[in-house]
């Protein structure tokens, strides 16, 4: 078998999640012995979790700010996700210091969303229901917003009154959301709106242009190992792009999980990730192929 092994250049880490960990690595090497505690999961990476956990970065849920003890000595890590305005200032009340990572462009979705909503807009967002920048975004206007997730949720909501067409609406895009979706959900909505569509492009450039290099990069391998943790909203989105582009596409979290049986002798292998996958775990996938090479 004579494989041939190609990890995609541009997969990876996004900026927003660079930022976040390189702060959080900065901290713990500053503070040795010190924990961090990052609320929610800074990366949804089961591995490079446990490997900034060994550094000693802890996770923790919203409940469990206020049980930290001695709260003012210890530091609270707000992951690029962002947070709604209830989170600040409960962290404000227990007095416990904030290293604030939000990504700069959930920052300007935030405000755009606000601004939108201070108009006495009627405001809609396409994004996965409980997904924590959802639920940041659902905080700058106390939860007075429509979510849907696909276009059989626009459907049902147009249906059943939850989005009126009688009224200006402004619709909005989780940041890590598939471009293509967005543009048919917001093509569908904009023929239905009697008072008129506002659409906003906030979905990440970073991502967006990340779809169509990947399935450049899908159709041009035999196999396509596609490495991301299982709670990873962007690497399902991702994934099912590469599959749609080549039904031989795996996803799996590690090199442990690979299936020689996936191989065929002369295989081009593409190994991709999501924009929460490390690189150093798509370098140990392709070490792990390129050993059933032999």
């Amino acid at each position: 078998m004579a494989l041939t092994v190609e990890i995609d250049k541009r997969s990876g880490f996004c900026g927003g999640v660079i930022r976040a960990i390189s702060r959080a690595e900065k901290f713990l090497e500053s503070a040795p012995g010190r924990k961090l505690y990052s609320l929610g999961a800074i990366v949804h990476n089961e591995a490079e979790l446990s490997r900034l956990g060994s550094k000693g970065l802890v996770t923790i849920g919203k409940e469990d700010i206020s049980n930290i003890p001695d709260p003012s000595s210890e530091t609270l890590l707000i992951r690029a996700h962002g947070e709604p305005p209830e989170t600040y200032e409960l962290a404000d009340q227990v007095g416990i210091n904030v290293i604030d990572c939000t990504c700069p462009v959930v920052l300007r979705l935030q405000q755009s969303i606000r601004e939108a909503y201070d108009q006495n807009k009627n405001i809609i967002i396409f994004g996965k229901i409980g997904h924590a920048e959802v639920l940041g975004l659902l905080g700058q206007v106390g939860g007075d917003a429509v979510v849907i997730e696909d276009m059989n949720m626009l459907l049902s909501a147009l249906e059943d009154g939850s989005i009126r067409v009688d009224v200006p609406l402004e619709i909005f895009s989780q940041t890590t959301k598939s471009p293509t979706e967005y543009s048919e959900i917001c093509s569908v909505l904009s023929e239905k709106a009697q008072a008129g569509l506002t659409v906003h492009n906030t979905i990440c450039s970073q991502v967006a242009s990340r779809h169509e290099e990947l399935s450049s990069f899908a159709s041009s391998h035999d196999v396509i190992l596609f490495v991301s943790g299982a709670s990873s909203s962007n690497g399902k989105v991702l994934c099912d792009l590469c599959r749609s582009k080549n039904p031989r596409t795996y996803h799996i979290s590690g090199p442990e999980e690979i299936d020689p049986v996936w191989f065929e002798a002369d295989d081009r292998v593409g190994i991709c990730g999501a924009t929460s996958t490390p690189r150093w775990l798509l370098e140990k996938v392709a070490s792990a192929v390129t050993a059933i090479d032999r």
